[in-house]
């Protein structure tokens, strides 16, 4: 006997979304054999969560993802991810804990009967009820439908009183709803204003950083919860047209020398990058990118003082990337965000680290044409455009719990964008967040150290001579939002950032 319930067709809402759609959404057929509706002929939009605290979390989760995509469910988008504590039975390790969103032709018993096959192949066996398991895989949303049998039930029963399934099912969603399925799933909820009236109830944002939940982002062997600090990156160029410092850190020794003195000034991670991309900057090929950066990569690898800081590597070439990855580094920073090179997107999902994504238009030879810096709305047109180039990233398969975003400033951007966009990061934020909660929620880089729009507007030409001009758009950055910033000048910037995080915390506190 089938046992769905079919929703009628549903209108699309954004304010108080089950008003307008109560009528159509909670009225359904009742279940029998009259009212049944065969579902297997057409691509139905499911939701399916993640859990797991035996042995490697974050294998388990790949793993699980790789097995449901060679199974016929086709991953559109990931939630954040989250680490949080046991619920039910305590007495266990922390959950790592996510859900995605996909479409499949899989009728309801066959979805479920998939998702068992994969626990069960990957270790899980029959234990106490919410004990430890390497993976659990639960149904949220099918479709449209309400199920009621003796083995499954959708909306799956508990996700109301569950903070660490309600926070990455609604990063699948946007603040505007996009669709009629969208809808009714936040119908479900029975709340005047759906999933967001739910989570609000159980705390919100409230919950994220305390800790039983935290929101963390894989990075080498560990996860960081960006949420505790502002991270410095240090910038160190191989270049010799580096429009800052072109030629002096070409050589291995001089290179380690400049790594050591941002490591002694309390830098978080080295960005190495051994192509020029300021503007009209003749571009190399990627051989001659690895001949200039693996020998000091491997070099930085062996300092003693950077054991548990990272290392990213700045480039636009998948050959690069891959290779640095073999050699050491944890994060690809591309300023293209994978427009330079198609096959980055593919490469960087099988690397499996963090992608930097930043906004800019065409090439590094056109980005600053007349037609490039037209903008109407510079922050949600960025937004906009930044969050399709992330998109296409999360359908090649980079969850966006790897995703880190860049605005780009200096890219394809007069020194007035680049002023509207060092105000305006959290309007960035909320226009993502209104396509994807989960990609508004990544961590924001930014990198306007000593970029010319601040030698335009302080008068000093020599980008040496922009240091104090760096440090006033960095606090700017800090106060707005940013996550990571990217800086010459460690020294002077970590101050910036100490005191911005101070700021911050007591800004929450007095609230």
């Amino acid at each position: 006997m089938n046992f769905l319930n079919l929703l009628l067709p549903a209108k699309r809402g954004v304010g108080a979304v089950t008003k307008c759609c109560r009528a159509t959404c909670s009225s359904f057929f009742h279940s029998s054999t009259e009212s049944s509706v065969e579902v297997h002929s057409q691509e139905q939009e499911v939701v399916i969560a993640l859990g797991s605290n035996v042995g490697d979390r974050l294998h388990n989760f790949n793993e699980a993802l790789l097995l449901m995509k060679k199974s016929g469910i086709n991953i559109t988008r990931h939630g954040c991810l989250y680490e949080t504590e046991p619920a039910y039975v305590t007495d266990q390790p922390r959950f790592l804990n996510s859900a995605v969103r996909g479409v499949t032709k899989l009728g309801p018993r066959e979805l479920l009967g998939i998702l068992k096959k994969i626990e069960k192949d990957m270790g899980r066996t029959v234990g106490i009820r919410y004990g430890p398991r390497p993976i659990d895989l639960d149904i949220l949303f099918y479709g449209r439908f309400r199920i009621h049998s003796e083995i499954l039930t959708v909306p799956h029963e508990r996700i109301w009183e569950r903070p660490f399934v309600l926070a990455p099912l609604l990063d699948l969603m946007g603040s505007a709803v996009e669709s009629d399925t969208v809808v009714c799933w936040h119908s479900f909820s029975g709340q005047p204003n759906g999933l967001f009236e739910m989570w609000e109830k159980l705390g919100g944002e409230s919950l994220i950083g305390k800790e039983g939940m935290k929101r963390v982002l894989p990075l080498g062997d560990r996860l960081w919860d960006w949420s505790e600090k502002t991270s410095v990156m240090g910038i160190l160029n191989l270049t010799p047209d580096s429009f800052s410092d072109g030629g002096k850190f070409q050589s291995v020794d001089a290179a380690i020398s400049q790594v050591h003195l941002m490591i002694s000034e309390g830098a978080d991670m080295i960005d190495i990058g051994a192509q020029s991309t300021r503007p009209y900057a003749a571009r190399i090929s990627a051989e001659e990118e690895l001949e200039r950066l693996i020998p000091v990569l491997e070099a930085i690898q062996k300092m003693p003082e950077m054991e548990r800081k990272l290392i990213s590597v700045d480039t636009f070439y998948s050959k690069v990337a891959s290779e640095a990855v073999s050699k050491g580094a944890h994060i690809v920073n591309d300023v293209s965000a994978g427009l330079l090179d198609p096959d980055m997107y593919r490469v960087v999902a099988a690397l499996k680290v963090p992608y930097i994504a930043m906004h800019m238009r065409a090439d590094l030879s056109t980005m600053q044409n007349e037609e490039n810096l037209k903008y109407d709305d510079v922050c949600k047109q960025v937004a906009s455009e930044l969050y399709s180039r992330v998109k296409d990233a999360e359908l090649s398969g980079i969850p966006a719990w790897r995703i880190i975003i860049d605005p780009g400033i200096g890219f394809s951007k007069k020194t007035e964008h680049n002023l509207d966009i060092l105000l305006g990061l959290s309007t960035i934020r909320k226009e993502i967040a209104s396509k994807s909660l989960a990609v508004s929620r990544a961590p924001m880089l930014i990198g306007p150290s000593r970029k010319r729009f601040l030698g335009e507007i302080c008068n000093r030409p020599s980008a040496a001579e922009r240091d104090p001009a760096t440090v006033a758009s960095i606090s700017t950055g800090v106060l707005e939002g940013a996550n990571i910033v990217r800086v010459h000048n460690v020294r002077d910037n970590i101050d910036a950032v100490k005191l911005c995080d101070s700021m911050l915390i007591r800004r929450r506190s007095c609230r």
